[in-house]
């Protein structure tokens, strides 16, 4: 008899089902509903984003030919089967806060130990980022973005330890990226790196009050006085360093306006931060790291269901981006508690899309090793042998 669950049943242990089944109760989606329960609606949103089903029929096809596998997922033998008319109904109407919770319940697991950023600094490291998922205007009209083209935005906050999504937003893709940025929230210190799309000078006040420190790009139409000239080395990629004021601000706040050169195509990146302590090669390395979330939205849209959905409703289609950024923190807490793994988010999926229900170790799946363990050395058994 196998000792071990499936794959898919190994990965959804990490979530507490009490916890769960409280979140349940509190956004009230099983109120006055018969037969699929919101646990069986998870289970089976999250085995077509790991598994890339491509429609309601292929997903309710695949999840219903694996019963034998049900139980130790915990879905009752109640629930004989998944009908697509059924978990279409529940994508529709049952409340994607529920999924919201849940990603924020895993959360606070996740950054329990999520280790070092790999700067110099103890402070916390945030990059703020959106991607615009497009959708068409004709079925999701409720998305209209442009003439004839629909589309929702989302802003994602990537803590650069762990390098896993801290905080989430979806808004209508015409909002501008610097109205979200009151909604995401930070603390006394921490570091936070955006592009020049977020440029707002009241925003950087308030972070300058707050005691953040910020680093982005300065726009090219910029308007600021240079105040100091800042000693540079010969030879370097930092062309330059001056303090400056911008009349936009207060007077008396005083930012850094870094001109770097990038070593592999040889353009000059401007640079803004109010941090007047580090060194102009840490505030350039802050920003190259910014990269991370570039490197996150690409992942998550190669690997699983966000730019296709099994619903055209806009509670069905935060349902399931919700359902992708918790199987996004499933891989980094199993990743977490199997210490030895040393594999990549897109290798990950790529492995076990197709044996989500076979019985096998997941820790032992992803467990490479450098080198092979020996063969042992069998002893000779009916055979003479040869003596001089």
């Amino acid at each position: 008899m196998n000792k071990y669950n499936t794959i898919l049943g190994q990965m959804i242990e990490v979530i507490s089902r009490s916890r769960f089944e409280k979140l349940v109760k509190e956004y009230q989606t099983e109120r006055g509903a018969k037969g699929l329960r919101s646990w069986t609606q998870f289970v089976t949103m999250l085995f077509g984003q790991i598994s890339n089903q491509h429609g309601l029929r292929s997903l309710v096809q695949g999840i219903n030919s694996q019963r034998g596998g049900w139980y130790h997922m915990g879905i009752t033998d109640i629930e004989r089967e998944v009908k697509r008319s059924t978990i279409s109904y529940a994508n529709a109407h049952r409340d994607s806060d529920l999924f919201q919770a849940v990603f924020e319940s895993l959360l606070e697991q996740a950054q329990e130990g999520k280790g070092a950023h790999g700067m110099r600094f103890k402070n916390p490291l945030y990059s703020i980022d959106s991607t615009t998922i497009d959708l068409c205007l004709r079925l999701f009209p409720w998305a209209d973005f442009r003439k004839g083209k629909g589309g929702i935005k989302l802003t994602v906050k990537l803590d650069h330890q762990g390098k896993i999504p801290c905080f989430a937003v979806m808004s209508n893709a015409r909002e501008h990226d610097v109205n979200k940025l009151p909604e995401i929230p930070f603390s006394p210190g921490d570091v936070l790196v955006f592009d020049r799309g977020y440029t707002d000078y009241e925003y950087f006040e308030a972070l300058c009050e707050e005691k953040m420190w910020f680093v982005t790009r300065l726009k090219k139409n910029a308007m600021y006085k240079r105040v100091e000239k800042r000693a540079v080395k010969e030879g370097g990629n930092i062309i330059s360093d001056y303090e400056v004021i911008i009349p936009s601000l207060s007077k008396h706040r005083v930012l850094r306006k870094i001109v770097v050169r990038d070593p592999e195509t040889k353009k000059k990146v401007v640079l803004l931060t109010n941090n007047l302590q580090w060194c102009a090669a840490t505030v350039s390395a802050v920003y190259k790291d910014r990269w991370q979330i570039e490197l996150f939205f690409k992942a998550l849209k190669q690997n699983l269901k966000i730019k296709r959905f099994f619903g055209n409703s806009k509670n069905a289609v935060m349902t399931q981006i919700w359902i992708a950024l918790i199987a996004y923190l499933l891989f980094f807490l199993l990743k977490k508690k199997f210490k030895s793994w040393e594999i990549s988010f897109t290798s990950f999926i790529s492995v076990i899309k197709t044996m989500l229900f076979q019985r096998t170790s997941l820790y032992e799946l992803f467990c490479f090793r450098s080198k092979p363990p020996p063969k042992p050395t069998l002893p000779l058994q009916g055979t003479l042998e040869f003596v001089w």
